[in-house]
Formats: C-alpha cells, sequence, structure tokens
C-alpha cells in the first residue's frame, strides 16, 4: 500500500509521495485535487490537509482535566464559537502544555459539508483519506516542535500566518492582499492579536516560505527578527490533529475489509489453481505410468505364461512328488491328531483337489478336538480344514465329517 500526503500549495494542490525507483520522498503540483486525485487509487493510503481557509482554528484555556470530560469541555466551547451546531462539524484537539491546574488547547473544526465539497474528487473515486488534518499543523509540527515560532507561507492563493507553541498551531490567519499584502502593517497587528490570546510575541523562530523570499526583508524590517526559509515537508510530521469524519471512518473499514476479502479470494483461487493443476499434472503422470506398466506387461506376457505354466503344473505335480500330500503321511498325521481312543477314524478319501475324514466319537467336545488338533498340526499346515457341526447319534455318540483342502 502507497502512503501519500495531499497539502494545498501555494496554487493548486501538492502531492507528497514515496518514489518506487529510489525510495525518496517526492512533490508533484496539480492545479486542482481533481487532478491529483487521477493519480490515486482505493487502496493508497492518503493523509488529506486541509487549507487553514476551510477551518476553524481556536487557542482554548481550560482547567486541567483528563479524557471524556476534557474533550467534552473542548466541544461546549466550540460550540459557542461556531455558527452551526456541534452535529454538523467534526473537531479535534491537541494539549499544548499544561501548567497550574491549567491546560492550553488547540482545537480546530471543519464543517462537514465544506469538507465534504472539498474531498469531492477523492470520494468520487472511492479514495476515502486514514486521516484529515490542517496543513498548518503539519508545518509548525516538522519545523518547529519547542518554543514559539511564527510561520508565514502562501497556500491556496492566499497568504497565511499561523503560530506554533510547543510544535502546536495555536494561531492562524489569512492576511489580506496575499504576497502583495503590507506586512509592516499586517505583522503588528498579528502579534498584538496574539499577545491578546496569550501568546507570546517573542518568537525564537520566524520562517518563511521559500516561495516568499521576496517577502523576507518586509518580514524582518517588522519583526526586527531574523527569517529562516523552509521549503515543502517531504513528507509531513504526523499531528494529533485528525479531522476524518465517522461515516467516512467507518466506509474507509468497510473498504478495508472488502480489500482484504478480495485479497483472500484471489490468494485462495490461486492457491485452488495451484492445487487443480497439481492434481492434472499428477493424473498425466499416473496415466503415464500406467501406460509404462501396460508395455511392460505387454513385453514381459510370454515369460509370465511360462512362468504360471509351470507353476500350476509344479502345483498339479505336488501331491506326487511332495511329502506333505503323501496320503500315508497325511494319515499318519491325523491318527496323531487323536485325542482317545473315543476317537475313532470310520473313513478317508484323498484327491488332488480335497481330502474327506469321516469318523465318530463318544462325545461331540472329542469331535471338536480332534478337528482343532488337525488344523493346529504343524505338517498339516499345507491344507485349510473346516468341519461342520456333527450328528448326534441316539447313544450321544457325535458322528462328525473334515474336509481339508490345499492352500
Amino acid at each position: 500500500m502507497s502512503k501519500f500526503f495531499l497539502v494545498p500549495g501555494a496554487e493548486g494542490w501538492n502531492l507528497i509521495s514515496r518514489a518506487a525507483e529510489n525510495g525518496n520522498w517526492r512533490v508533484r503540483a496539480f492545479p486542482s485535487l481533481d487532478d491529483a486525485a487521477q493519480t490515486l487509487s482505493t487502496d493508497d493510503d492518503v493523509v488529506l490537509a486541509l487549507p487553514i481557509s476551510a477551518v476553524l482554528a481556536q487557542r482554548m484555556r481550560l482547567p486541567s482535566v483528563e479524557g471524556s470530560e476534557l474533550r467534552e469541555m473542548v466541544r461546549i466551547q466550540l460550540e459557542k464559537a461556531l455558527p452551526f451546531s456541534t452535529e454538523e462539524v467534526t473537531s479535534d484537539f491537541e494539549v499544548i502544555e499544561q501548567a497550574n491546574g491549567e491546560c492550553v488547547i488547540s482545537a480546530v473544526a471543519v464543517q462537514n459539508q465544506r469538507l465534504t465539497e472539498i474531498a469531492a474528487p477523492l470520494l468520487n473515486r472511492r479514495v476515502i483519506p486514514r486521516a484529515v488534518t490542517v496543513y498548518a499543523a503539519q508545518r509548525v509540527a516538522t519545523h518547529a516542535g519547542k518554543g514559539c515560532a511564527l510561520f508565514i507561507y502562501p497556500e491556496s492563493g492566499a497568504l497565511v500566518s499561523a503560530i506554533s507553541e510547543n510544535g502546536k498551531l495555536s494561531f492562524a490567519r489569512t492576511i489580506d492582499g496575499g504576497l502583495g499584502a503590507s506586512l509592516e502593517l499586517e505583522l503588528p497587528q498579528l502579534t498584538m492579536t496574539a499577545e491578546l490570546q496569550g501568546i507570546s510575541a517573542s518568537f525564537q523562530n520566524v520562517l518563511v516560505d521559500e516561495k516568499c523570499f521576496g517577502l523576507r526583508g518586509k518580514v524582518e524590517q517588522a519583526l526586527a527578527s531574523p527569517t529562516e526559509l523552509m521549503a515543502v515537508e517531504t513528507p509531513p510530521a504526523s499531528t494529533g490533529l485528525n479531522l476524518l469524519p465517522q461515516a467516512w471512518r467507518e466506509e474507509r473499514q468497510r473498504q478495508v475489509r472488502r480489500d482484504q476479502w478480495k485479497k483472500r479470494l484471489v490468494t485462495a483461487g490461486i492457491a485452488y489453481g495451484a492445487i487443480v493443476a497439481l492434481a492434472l499434472i499428477h493424473l498425466g503422470y499416473l496415466k503415464f505410468r500406467a501406460r509404462q506398466l501396460d508395455h511392460q506387461v505387454e513385453r514381459d506376457a510370454p515369460r509370465t505364461v511360462f512362468v504360471r505354466a509351470a507353476a500350476n503344473n509344479w502345483k498339479a505335480l505336488a501331491p506326487a512328488i511332495d511329502p506333505h500330500f503323501y496320503p500315508i503321511e497325511i494319515l499318519l498325521h491325523v491318527f496323531d491328531s487323536l485325542p482317545s481312543q473315543d476317537v475313532r477314524i470310520t473313513a478317508y478319501n484323498q484327491s488332488a483337489r480335497q481330502i474327506s475324514i469321516e469318523g465318530e466319537a463318544n462325545k461331540a467336545a472329542l469331535a471338536y478336538q480332534f478337528a482343532d488338533k488337525v488344523k493346529k498340526h504343524a505338517d498339516l499346515q499345507n491344507f485349510t480344514f473346516d468341519m461342520q457341526s456333527p450328528r448326534i447319534l441316539p447313544n450321544d455318540h457325535a458322528q462328525f465329517r473334515l474336509e481339508g483342502r490345499p492352500r
């Protein structure tokens, strides 16, 4: 997000921004705020500074209180000085100094309608400033952080005189006649008015804008004090005054939230696209790998056919060549598994695919015990045996049938 300061110039407006090439701040002059607004976007961080002619600046001396009580006292004093209700204005203040149970306040206010008219070029482009302040307050905070100082500079076609105390704007007015004003008469009247408001006229610094270089001699003659030249601030110092209306503040918050959601959606879209792309790449790889395996299977088919045929042949010959499949061996292991003489084998049949053992036991439990021993016999693990429920005879003997198949 780019940071911009919009400040009134001698004629028109100045846009102060950081150049992307080297990171230095630069000042661009525009004939109107509408022209400057054309270079901004809704994502930019803009601080709008108002000219003195658009605000009411007042120095107050109030009892030293804290928090909301002080703010309420400032609001009441502004209400007495304003020609319209406080609901129609946005105001803010800074504390200049506190001493002896009193505090000196620098208060400013702007009519909301007047502010909307000034900022219309920005609002029409949905560029809502992050803060609205006063350019005079920015200038005094930049050049005179302590003591009492007098500033003279051109602003929007007029000549402005401003007094600062401890880096806060305490007095400001426009001088009639602009750059051609009779400063020999205006400045003594200015200092007298400031003293009537309790402001010391012994200025520690007198600063004249470089565009008013021709007035430097008149100022020094009128005040009998040396002057310093000042240029446009790059960037201006921050100030505690913020005249951003609550409605603008809420709209800016909504705009920031919308921008955040847009960025999240874009990020989610990029992530989703990346996932889809990876899935397509993976699918393509799987298809390529499947084709490779098909080619390998096709190439190895003659050898696998031979291996399968050989395996089947060996499996068919197993009963004839493997001792584990010899009938006499199997029958011996079956008799070894008899739990007692109460279990008798009555029939034994064996083929290449099946073994069938029929018998009779004095009790059904003995038949199950016999079947369990056959299944667990170490030399009969090449077969899987299964026995259905024995048939109980009238004399309580149990006839059973045990069937086995090669694994």
